[in-house]
């Protein structure tokens, strides 16, 4: 079994409030990633000081939940690492993912060394600017090991939406209208 953390603890500076609470299409974006990881295995919520809002949501949603420092994303992790042991990490504003992009990487991960999730450019929608690194986004989906590290490709083109700023939520939004009308449309 690896564990899924999903990582809830930042300063969320660019978008100016909590991100984790913030709502897409009717639910908290901390909701639609933990209900996806809970398809796939264990999940755990990592907050922090800067976080009181989503501590109170898994309060009610009674989501299980770990305190960590909140300095900054690589100490996070490495706080989580030695507490954890490996495991499979999503940040909280990625929600377009689904359980089978958790699935494929927890596959490939063997525990030893760590895989960072990234997309080919080509699967990229044109309107998203992700963070790109040696030719591929880089998608905030990561197995994390002690040892190493490895891209692991993805292919869902959703996994590119980090929801930072107040225009990539209205961006979300948008997806989640069109996701929603053609699952209607489906169901007809």
């Amino acid at each position: 079994m690896t564990m899924i953390i999903i990582l809830a603890g930042g300063k969320s500076s660019r978008m100016g409030k909590e991100k984790p609470v913030l709502k897409i299409a009717g639910k908290e974006m901390l909701l639609r990633v933990y209900e996806q990881a809970e398809k796939v295995d264990e999940v755990l919520i990592a907050l922090s000081k800067n976080t009181p809002k989503t501590r109170e949501l898994c309060r009610k949603e009674r989501v299980p939940f770990v305190e960590t420092s909140g300095r900054d994303y690589v100490g996070d992790i490495q706080e989580l690492l030695k507490e954890f042991g490996p495991f499979i990490s999503i940040s909280a504003d990625i929600p377009f993912v689904k359980a089978c992009d958790f699935w494929l990487i927890k596959k490939a991960f063997d525990g030893k060394r760590s895989l960072t999730g990234v997309l080919p450019l080509s699967l990229v929608p044109k309107d998203l600017s992700p963070v790109v690194y040696k030719g591929y986004a880089i998608v905030g989906l990561n197995a994390v090991a002690e040892e190493g590290e490895e891209f692991f490709e993805l292919s869902n083109p959703l996994l590119a939406l980090n929801v930072n700023t107040p225009e990539d939520l209205e961006k979300a939004e948008r997806v989640a209208s069109l996701l929603l009308s053609s699952k209607e449309k489906r169901q007809k």
